[in-house]
């Protein structure tokens, strides 16, 4: 009985979206990659710990190996001490060390940004297009008297053409609303990648004095 109600709907789903045509489908796979886009970077942008930068520096340093691995912010800030703890043992500055070593944390949390913000452009467009496609084959049918006096067979043509720009923007505005709020965790990461390096640089000139 599930198993037959299941079917029901995914052929009710399938015959929804071919009565949209090709566009439909196109927006359909977009609409996937954006959730999933936004669904990675939600995930990679937690940032786990609360207060200051100087201050996390302070209790990875303090606790070393025992302190909890509760986000992003956390990962980071261990490895660029292990990268400046590194630099110290050869002789060296430990600002270039710690740069390379939150190398792949800038990757991190940039990741699938593009993505996101392309399906945000390219999505109304492409429902724009799928409603040109439907108003054309509706005109069509016009002129070839296959829709001939039935007025309501013309607005049905009409409504689905226009259902593709409207799904288009519905695919649209959500993954530019969260992609924005995104982009800013990603902006703040970035800002305290800079900050990690610059207090744990100062912690080390404040030892060799």
């Amino acid at each position: 009985m599930i198993e037959e109600k299941i079917l029901a709907y995914i052929e009710m789903f399938v015959n929804f979206m071919n009565a949209g045509g090709t566009v439909m489908w196109v927006l359909f796979g977009l609409n996937l990659f954006l959730w999933y886009g936004l669904g990675y970077r939600y995930l990679i942008l937690k940032r786990g710990t609360l207060g200051n930068v100087r201050r996390q520096i302070d209790k990875h340093l303090k606790k070393g190996d025992k302190q909890k691995m509760r986000g992003l912010l956390d990962h980071a800030i261990a490895d660029a001490i292990d990268a400046d703890r590194e630099a110290i043992a050869v002789g060296l500055k430990g600002r270039n060390y710690m740069h390379d070593s939150l190398s792949k944390y800038y990757n991190m949390i940039s990741q699938y940004s593009t993505l996101v913000k392309t399906i945000v452009i390219l999505a109304p467009l492409v429902g724009l297009l799928g409603t040109v496609i439907g108003m054309i084959e509706t005109f069509d049918a016009l002129t070839n008297s296959a829709m001939f006096g039935q007025g309501a067979s013309i607005s049905g043509g009409i409504s689905k053409a226009l259902f593709t720009t409207e799904l288009g923007l519905v695919v649209a505005v959500p993954g530019l609303i969260l992609g924005r709020i995104l982009d800013k965790k990603e902006e703040r990461f970035a800002l305290e990648f800079e900050q990690l390096i610059d207090n744990i640089s100062t912690k080390e000139e404040r030892n060799e004095m």
